[in-house]
């Protein structure tokens, strides 16, 4: 069996990160907006409730997500306006009151929101929804903007999990990624959520950023560990000036090579693995006792556009601007340009800009690939007793790589089975890719490892 640096140097190539299957360069203008709509407004189950808040207070050069800056906290009560009108086309269509079982703030910047600000979010959630006692009820947060009264906010509406962006905390980097976050702000923002209550935190490292160096990067995962999260998310840094043209500005700046990255991986794991951290697969890290892992163990992970979740079989509805929603046989995305999403708010049009509606076959290869992604196990029998095919002749096509991913150890075929091994966690989107009917040259992806 090859080392991980030459598995790695081997299988590196680009390829989707699968929070969704399709994934969403395969959504469209074009899908059937009403069916659409209908899709979700016919459900009467717990759902996850996803609400995007676009506004940064600086821009953060290596940032692939959908924000804009602003400095104006007007803006938000504006947006906060036109997120309740949203939900009020959504009542108006036929949407029914449910219980939300997870709520998420994601960015973009939620702590950008003043106090007030947070408790008025709150407010328009409970006019459509009731929240389950038991919610998993999760915010974004940047320690740059953050502030103990707005924690405290947060705390008030029943907030009880924080993602903190950490990234890295060397300050070159950070000079050179346009993101100053020394580590006594994130010490302190993490002092303020435990004061409040909010005990349960992970948080954001990027690995592959100008002038990471493994005696740098050391420190970051040392000033990592001194938190005390309860999840660690790696990730590669996905360099896309295609997509974020302020990606270009980092050029000029030496990044590590392929080979660097691998070694900035692998002091990661074997630190966290020291620190006690289990590695779900990916980028994800959790503590064994973290809700991570027990979903895992009970086969209730979910992969979603926040990445790993827990509550597999949840439906997601999402509000403001480029937030995505799913249901069984559906995915929709609003419009990720404001004033094309604040035009269609208040033409009292709901504002989806594009989606897809699954076929048969996209809903089997999505259970295939998420059962690889969350499950690291491909049963053949459960496969062939619910749809009523033979596994390996319908994917006779993916077994010769499979094959090949066995002799390097990435994974193991038995009569009735593919399980993933430790080693191929780092490869899933590699293993996933072999059972994508979608893939296309005509679509540009980050690199998958």
């Amino acid at each position: 069996m090859k080392n991980l640096t030459e598995l790695i140097l081997k299988y590196e190539t680009s390829g989707p990160r699968y929070t969704s299957y399709p994934t969403a360069p395969h959504f469209s203008s074009e899908c059937d907006k009403q069916k659409l709509a209908k899709a979700a407004v016919d459900l009467n189950l717990p759902r996850s409730l996803y609400i995007h808040i676009p506004f940064c207070r600086t821009q953060c050069l290596f940032c692939g997500c959908s924000s804009s800056v602003c400095t104006d906290a007007k803006k938000a009560d504006e947006y906060l306006s036109l997120i309740e009108e949203e939900l009020r086309l959504w009542q108006n269509s036929g949407l029914k009151r449910c219980p939300l079982e997870q709520i998420h703030f994601g960015g973009g910047t939620p702590n950008f929101l003043l106090p007030e600000q947070i408790s008025r979010l709150s407010e328009i959630i409970k006019s459509g929804f009731d929240i389950s006692p038991n919610c998993e009820y999760s915010a974004e947060l940047d320690p740059r903007t953050l502030t103990k009264e707005k924690v405290e906010a947060f705390a008030k509406i029943g907030v009880n999990r924080a993602s903190i962006g950490v990234q890295d905390t060397n300050e070159n980097v950070q000079k050179a990624i346009a993101r100053i976050q020394p580590q006594k702000m994130n010490l302190q923002a993490f002092e303020w959520l435990r004061e409040f209550g909010i005990k349960k935190i992970n948080i954001d490292l990027m690995y592959g950023l100008p002038l990471q160096t493994p005696e740098n990067f050391k420190n970051t995962i040392k000033d990592a560990l001194q938190l005390k999260p309860d999840r660690i998310a790696l990730f590669n840094y996905a360099h896309v000036p295609w997509m974020k043209a302020a990606q270009k500005a980092l050029e000029k700046y030496p990044m590590p090579t392929g080979a660097e990255k691998v070694g900035l991986f692998g002091d990661a794991m074997e630190a966290f693995k020291d620190a006690g951290f289990e590695y779900i697969g990916l980028d994800h890290f959790a503590l064994p006792q973290d809700e991570l892992i027990l979903a895992r163990k009970s086969g209730t992970l979910q992969r979603n556009f926040q990445g790993y979740s827990t509550r597999a079989g949840l439906e997601s509805f999402g509000l403001g601007l480029t937030s995505i929603s799913q249901t069984k046989n559906t995915y929709r995305q609003n419009f990720k340009i404001y004033a094309e999403y604040e035009h269609s708010v208040k033409s009292s049009i709901l504002p989806i800009e594009r989606g897809i509606i699954l076929s048969e076959e996209d809903e089997l290869r999505r259970e295939i690939i998420m059962d690889i992604m969350c499950l690291l196990k491909l049963d053949f029998k459960k496969f062939e007793e619910k749809h009523g095919f033979n596994f390996r002749e319908k994917f006779q096509g993916a077994f010769p790589a499979l094959l090949e991913m066995q002799k390097d150890g990435i994974l193991e075929i038995g009569e009735s089975a593919v399980e993933v091994s430790q080693t191929g966690r780092l490869f899933l989107r590699n293993i996933a890719m072999l059972f994508d009917g979608r893939l296309s040259d005509k679509f540009r992806y980050s690199k998958t490892l």
